[in-house]
């Protein structure tokens, strides 16, 4: 973050996140997932496990178009379900409009992992966002508005009020 505040301890430079979760921590890897889609998973219609498996794959999304694509015996794995159960949630997800499987083709002929693309669950969690970013707008005009109406104290310079 611009202008962020950095902490010094021992010589090393921490940044905010590393303050909160520990250097090496942060240094193993981090995921970046908007908080929208945990807020409002129930409401987009992802069970606990979704979620699980669409963490597990942010943190193989870096770049827009360099889509996640790990074996579902990675993600399975991970999460710790059988290879079976994540290919029922990603066919579920699919169904929802929420992941898209794009095949991978080898070379040499054959099918390498798939990638996955998260456009559905981006599309329906925007009106959420948009929502909240509404809401936040309006309180924060609210709080100013409730400050501007506030009267000035006055200031009181020895002893006596000015």
């Amino acid at each position: 973050m611009t202008g962020e505040a950095k902490v010094t301890t021992e010589g090393i430079e921490l940044k905010r996140n590393e303050r909160k979760w520990t250097k090496p921590l942060w240094a193993a890897g981090w995921s970046g997932i908007p908080n929208i889609i945990i807020e409002k998973q129930q409401a987009l219609g992802l069970s606990a496990l979704d979620i699980n498996i669409i963490l597990y794959l942010s943190t193989f999304w870096w770049k827009q178009r360099d889509l996640p694509h790990p074996s579902v015996e990675r993600i399975a794995e991970a999460v710790g379900v059988k290879p079976r159960t994540v290919q029922k949630r990603m066919a579920g997800l699919e169904k929802a409009g929420l992941m898209h499987r794009i095949e991978r083709k080898l070379s040499k002929g054959g099918n390498s992992t798939n990638s996955y693309s998260f456009e559905g669950l981006i599309k329906e969690a925007t009106p959420f966002a948009l929502e909240k970013l509404k809401q936040r707008e309006e309180n924060e005009k609210r709080e100013k508005d409730r400050l501007a109406r506030k009267k000035p104290r006055l200031a009181v310079v020895g002893g006596k009020e000015s």
